[in-house]
């Protein structure tokens, strides 16, 4: 594979998975049956703001990326994408997909959102174009602290859970089918979308590869 279109391979992975990770949010959101931990955070300040999911969700990544600063981490292209386009993508997901009421409708919608999440973050992981803000939060402060991937990401969730819950976020069957799939998911498509080598490496976009710390458990 050329370097040309190696890396054209890995924008589209990036722009796709980001696309993607935002409609399945929106599904779950539909679902009404559960959140996933920072989409729950984000419901709650929707509620308690007056603006769209997506406007929060642009917000409170901006606002984690802020939070690198002193983890002196350093964003991709992937890092910044993530922040505007999973937002935008959930907001014209959600002006498109209705709302759902009966529950033989829900259940499908909250599996097809979980599953979906799951393909979107094997996407735009191996495009390796560096982290999301809330992933490079976890791992910055791994690095910073010593402690462990598993304890790190255990006490960033459970405080936006709470938090988000607080604010009036739904947390519900979906939010604990996701927590203990989302991982098994994910490693399945981060292997299904991974991205040969290229023959000679790119000077135009310099690589990451955060997929092991990320899933670590």
């Amino acid at each position: 594979m050329s370097d040309r279109s190696h890396l054209a391979r890995r924008l589209i992975q990036l722009y796709a998975g980001l696309a993607l990770y935002g409609a399945s949010a929106a599904l779950l959101l539909r679902a009404g049956l559960g959140m996933e931990p920072w989409g729950v955070l984000h419901q709650g300040l929707a509620k308690l703001t007056g603006l769209t999911i997506g406007v929060v969700s642009i917000i409170v990544g901006a606002a984690v990326l802020l939070l690198w600063i002193p983890l002196r981490q350093r964003p991709g292209l992937g890092t910044v994408s993530n922040v505007f386009a999973v937002g935008l993508a959930m907001d014209g997901t959600l002006a498109l997909v209705p709302d759902v009421h009966s529950l033989a409708v829900r259940v499908p919608v909250l599996l097809a959102g979980i599953v979906l999440n799951g393909v979107a973050t094997g996407l735009y992981i191996s495009a390796r174009f560096g982290p999301g803000p809330r992933d490079g939060l976890m791992t910055g402060l791994h690095r910073r602290t010593g402690r462990s991937i598993r304890l790190i990401r255990t006490g960033i969730e459970v405080a936006v859970v709470v938090t988000g819950f607080l604010l009036g976020g739904t947390i519900g069957v979906g939010t604990v089918l996701y927590a203990v799939s989302i991982g098994p998911l994910a490693q399945l498509f981060l292997r299904v979308f991974a991205v040969p080598a290229a023959s000679s490496r790119s000077t135009v976009v310099a690589e990451a590869t955060p997929e092991r710390a990320i899933l670590r458990s």
